[in-house]
């Protein structure tokens, strides 16, 4: 979560995309050069493994679902931490008040 309102411009640079340029909080920095480099080794890896099979755009079409698919499953996992928490308070609460 950024502490500061500055803003850094950043060069991405995607699998075999014209890169580009995006103006993001200064303290992301770390986060979204990582996030280029996940993508990267994927898209990297899976061009290696379907050479003969497909396409750059179809290889980067499957490493953008296997992304969403991730963010999918920790969206639904967080909303499931988050219900089971607050359910555990609630009973906390009870029994604190019956103390």
């Amino acid at each position: 979560m950024p502490t500061t309102d500055k803003k850094q411009n950043i060069i991405i640079r995607i699998a075999d995309v014209e890169p580009f340029a995006l103006s993001i909080p200064a303290d992301d920095e770390a986060l979204y050069l990582e996030s280029e480099k996940l993508v990267n080794t994927l898209w990297n890896k899976w061009m290696k493994r379907f050479k003969d099979i497909d396409s750059s755009e179809v290889v980067m079409a499957k490493v953008a679902f296997q992304f969403a698919r991730l963010y999918t499953m920790a969206y639904r996992d967080n909303k499931a931490t988050h219900e089971f928490i607050a359910n555990f308070e609630k009973q906390l609460d009870e029994i604190v008040i019956k103390v």
